[in-house]
């Protein structure tokens, strides 16, 4: 897999190799799991141009020569801006709060060619929702592995938390796959306390594309990011497609790729059309 490392040691990897003129970025929620956790999302997308994991320095898998934790959590969310500078005809797609991140990033707007929203959010609006489902359904294992991590902030205790989270984030039919999924992934701690204490609980979108192609996608059965907020009439337009994807949990792809697919053939066929190139 091609690597290629920003100035800030931001991290691309090349998972697949297409033809056509798009460099299509995915960045990961969390934060703290690593890119590796959209791999079966590259997979099942057919769009023109090569598709790149990116990890931030300090989150996921990405620990390898980047600067001390001050030093790299310093620049989140603004280092984005590296990774879209790093190749031509970027696309950047955010899952979940890799999503809010791109759109705390205003200078993105003038370098990329598309934007997809993947089960985010504009603002922290989501999270009191998000609190009131946890406590209409309730994990016992959440609150154990929680409690594990609180007294001992691991990496591996962290993945624990995740993989007891799963019948939040996948429907019962992935349910396998999903606690798969998380269970296999790279976890830094980290990221999580540096988010949890600067970003997540005042987070609001800092810019919203007056003309580049966006895509808002999510799982109609996602119990992680409302998307009520979407619903505002500010995130319209014609530039915007909307694409709620039936029986998709929070990671949509997993139990409808097909439908996760269509929706981003529409978004890369607009932003082909010659009207769409960046001003």
């Amino acid at each position: 897999m091609e690597t290629v490392f920003t100035p800030s040691r931001v991290r691309l990897r090349r998972h697949a190799s297409r033809s056509g003129p798009l460099n299509w970025l995915l960045f990961p929620g969390g934060p703290g799991i690593g890119s590796e956790s959209l791999a079966e999302l590259a997979d099942a997308l057919r769009v023109p141009g090569d598709l790149w994991l990116v990890d931030l320095p300090g989150d996921g898998s990405n620990i390898d020569g980047v600067p001390a934790p001050d030093d790299c959590y310093a620049r989140w969310p603004q280092v984005l801006l590296e990774a879209a500078e790093a190749v031509e005809n970027p696309v950047c797609i955010g899952h979940s709060t890799g999503g809010m991140y791109l759109l705390s990033v205003p200078e993105l707007e003038r370098r990329i060619r598309g934007l997809a929203l993947v089960s985010t959010a504009p603002d922290a609006g989501w999270k009191p929702r998000f609190v009131a489902m946890t406590e209409l359904h309730p994990l016992p294992e959440v609150e154990r592995t929680t409690a594990i991590y609180i007294a001992d902030r691991t990496n591996e205790n962290l993945r624990d938390i995740a993989v007891a989270s799963a019948e939040w984030n996948f429907t019962p039919g992935s349910l396998a796959a999903g606690r798969d999924l998380l269970a296999r992934m790279p976890y830094n701690y980290a990221a999580v306390e540096w988010s949890d204490r600067h970003f997540d609980d005042t987070y609001a979108h800092s810019w919203w594309p007056a003309r580049l192609p966006v895509l808002i996608l999510a799982g109609a059965e996602d119990r992680i990011v409302s998307q009520h907020g979407w619903d505002d009439p500010r995130f319209g337009g014609r530039n915007v497609l909307r694409a709620s994807i039936p029986g998709g949990g929070h990671f949509p792809w997993i139990e409808n790729p097909a439908g996760v697919a269509e929706a981003f053939g529409r978004l890369a066929a607009r932003m082909l059309e010659p009207a769409s190139a960046p001003q």
